[in-house]
């Protein structure tokens, strides 16, 4: 961050300007000049941070500058940040791409495909408003059934009357917004057909944020009892969520942001709708995902670091609150993660899926992101503000 009386946050100039000494960086931008979304090739075609009022505007994502300084990298994973990155499940599992055969499912043998986590994405097309990134790759799972792989990403800025548009909402004027939709395709290149006898891969976009103490996720979800639609949510991946940081509210829930707690929740597609968000009361900053999810389908593959007897009961929706692993330790951020996954991707061969995130962020007045936020979330600016108050 530069030095500066008059902010303090990381603006989107300070954060690219810091990028650019480490890797190449391609600046979108809608044709106000006002939305600006950065996003790095050598990364998978991630994107890195976005502002809504431009060059000075507060950085949106979350960047790991400790490790970019360093200039060193881990076999285990590289948490470069960044507000959308490109991934691919299952992580745990007789099927991972995450493990090798044999191996136990702890954090010594955990090892993120340097795919995802170093190589670089070639650019394919680019323009002031978007870029296409492609790969061509072979990956082999726990089970030993190898891959091979295509993926295409899009990524396009949106202009503030498309975003409304998209979201399906009545226009505000005079609000700072940015939104980026990508398309991510992912294509069985090989001979042999992909099935559930030796594993599927989803396609997995996680997002990285700037944490705070006022800030709080919000998932709108199915209401129904336990028996026709299972738990509404799973807060078991790290021990329990207490319930100071996770509140079920009739068809919302809400889920600290603060990055002290290590916590992770899953939704099943039983429980998510196509839509999640969270909001900065401090910053008065309101986040918004939407993705294409398929109405009726079930199969979404299971992450859970075991052999596992269901395989593809897996979670649509995931959120991560970082925090320290154990007591005394740093957290790896801290940062808070928004996450969604592509069903489990049975492709014969030559056939190809998408999975569309549209990732949007307001920032202005209380009265016209509660406008939004009612419209979208189904739950009031104030609700969400003294949710955990």
């Amino acid at each position: 961050m530069k030095n500066s009386d008059s902010k303090d946050y990381s603006s989107y100039d300070d954060d690219v300007s810091f990028l650019k000494d480490f890797v190449e960086v391609i600046e979108l931008t809608d044709p106000s000049g006002n939305s600006k979304v950065a996003v790095s090739a050598a990364l998978q075609g991630r994107v890195m941070t976005s502002a809504s009022l431009g060059e000075d505007g507060r950085s949106y994502g979350w960047i790991n500058r400790e490790l970019f300084s360093s200039r060193d990298t881990s076999e285990h994973f590289n948490a470069y940040g960044g507000e959308e990155r490109f991934w691919l499940g299952p992580e745990g599992g007789q099927f991972s791409v995450f493990f090798k055969n044999g191996d136990d499912f702890n954090l010594d043998n955990w090892y993120t495909p340097r795919l995802i986590d170093l190589e670089k994405f070639e650019i394919k097309e680019q323009g002031a408003s978007s870029v296409v990134f492609i790969k061509e790759a072979t990956l082999t799972n726990y089970s030993g059934f190898q891959f091979e792989l295509g993926i295409e990403r899009k990524v396009e800025v949106l202009s503030t009357a498309e975003v409304f548009m998209q979201l399906g909402i009545e226009s505000i004027s005079g609000i700072n917004a940015v939104a980026y939709q990508t398309t991510n395709t992912l294509k069985n290149i090989g001979s042999e057909d992909w099935k559930k006898e030796t594993g599927l891969l989803s396609i997995w976009l996680l997002g990285m944020f700037n944490p705070s103490a006022t800030t709080t996720i919000v998932i709108p979800f199915h209401p129904g009892s336990e028996s026709d639609l299972g738990i509404p949510v799973n807060d078991n991946y790290f021990g329990k969520v207490p319930q100071e940081r996770l509140l079920l509210k009739d068809s919302v829930l809400y889920f600290s942001a603060d990055g002290t707690f290590r916590s992770k929740i899953g939704l099943s597609p039983a429980r998510a709708k196509n839509i999640l968000g969270s909001y900065d009361a401090t910053n008065r900053i309101l986040t918004i995902l939407q993705y294409n999810q398929p109405q009726g389908v079930q199969d979404y593959v299971n992450s859970m670091w075991e052999i596992q007897d269901s395989p593809f009961t897996g979670d649509v929706i995931n959120s991560y609150n970082d925090g320290p692993a154990e007591p005394g330790k740093k957290p790896m951020g801290p940062f808070y993660e928004l996450e969604t996954s592509s069903p489990a991707l049975a492709l014969k061969s030559g056939q190809e899926a998408l999975h569309i995130q549209l990732t949007c962020h307001f920032e202005g007045d209380q009265e016209d992101l509660d406008r939004i936020s009612k419209q979208i979330l189904g739950v009031s600016i104030d609700e969400i503000s003294k949710a955990f108050n």
